[in-house]
């Protein structure tokens, strides 16, 4: 943790070299918070956190109230079938049931925070509290989302890349014979998008939406086929990180998709292909939930609070009740790839 503290040495000062009762302390010189000033940081922390919620984005939203315990039940329906039977006049048909699913299933509850003192050389307590929770926002978000695309990227309805060579094409059936040809192309996109329409899966806002690692957009969008098919029509509807659209998907890049280390093909002696998942999602795909009241909660201690009788030490955190679920796997589809942009990446 004193690794992050020092990141904030080049805007904040120094860094007390004492260590506090509560860790590592950032200097200050303020004694307290108004209850406005705990409002506007709380805002603050929302602003930043929101933006980077894209997994969670697409999810089902599954609320639940406080003071009903740490889990939830999650329900859904299976599709109602086609009818094409004649009705007969002046007869009432017979009545048909819906088949419910219901899944129960744990919050999680995740959290950080960092301290400071009551000395600053050249800085007071104010833009240290708002660069830092600024920073916890964004920490907060991208926390959360990963949380829910470790669940998301995780479904069953899998497609691999087939390598390619001498101008044809080699099925892969596993990511371990993935090679660095094994790269995502428009051809599986449009097999992804196949795959949810053959399942009915309902479109988010009237298209699917590809999550896809930068390194893999930049290999995409390299080729003559994705630069061919780059039109809006609404283009203010566009999400944050989208960059194109092909056919029914929208493609929206993040660094957040998921990349797992060293699980294709062998490259030389023991180093291995990274594989990233590029994930194409229908509506109702998989649910979020959150607790009302906490599913985001912006946590700031004033000098003095707690066990600090000279008024030396405060905090700043946040903590977070969250939940994600797959619900319907033929409503998603995980296509797993290597990338000529950056064919060794670290795990996210």
């Amino acid at each position: 943790m004193e690794a992050i503290f020092k990141k904030f040495l080049t805007l904040f000062g120094t860094v007390n070299g004492n260590i506090g009762a509560d860790g590592p302390l950032n200097v200050t010189t303020d004694t307290g918070m108004t209850p406005e000033m705990k409002t506007f940081y709380k805002t603050e922390l929302l602003q930043f956190a929101e933006p980077e919620l894209l997994f969670e984005r697409f999810g089902k939203k599954v609320p639940i109230p406080q003071h009903n315990g740490n889990s939830v039940e999650i329900r859904y329906m299976d599709p109602l079938p086609v009818t094409t039977t004649d009705l007969t006049e002046g007869v009432t048909p017979a009545g048909n049931l819906v088949t419910f699913h219901a899944i129960t299933e744990s919050l999680h509850q995740i959290g950080y925070w960092v301290g400071y003192s009551d000395k600053l050389q050249w800085e007071t307590v104010d833009p240290v509290i708002a660069e830092i929770t600024k920073a916890e926002g964004r920490q907060a978000g991208k926390s959360i989302d990963t949380l829910v695309r470790d669940v998301v990227s995780a479904g069953s309805n899998v497609l691999y890349a087939p390598n390619y060579a001498a101008g044809a094409y080699t099925e892969n059936t596993a990511r371990g014979t993935m090679d660095g040809t094994a790269m995502l192309t428009i051809d599986l996109l449009f097999q992804a998008a196949a795959i949810l329409q053959g399942q009915d899966a309902p479109p988010i806002d009237g298209e699917y939406v590809a999550i896809v690692h930068p390194y893999v957009a930049c290999d995409l969008k390299k080729s003559t086929a994705w630069q061919d098919l780059q039109r809006y029509v609404h283009p203010e509807k566009i999400y944050k990180g989208e960059i194109g659209s092909v056919g029914n998907i929208r493609v929206v890049e993040n660094t957040r998709a998921k990349i797992i280390a060293g699980a294709g093909a062998t490259i030389s002696g023991s180093d291995k292909y990274s594989v990233y998942c590029t994930m194409v999602l229908g509506a109702d795909a998989y649910a979020v939930s959150e607790l009302e009241g906490a599913g985001l909660e912006h946590i700031v201690k004033p000098l003095g609070a707690g066990d600090d009788p000279l008024n030396q030490r405060g905090t700043i955190g946040w903590k977070a009740m969250r939940l994600a679920k797959r619900l319907i796997e033929q409503y998603m589809v995980r296509i797993e790839t290597t990338s000529a942009t950056m064919p060794k990446a670290a795990a996210n």
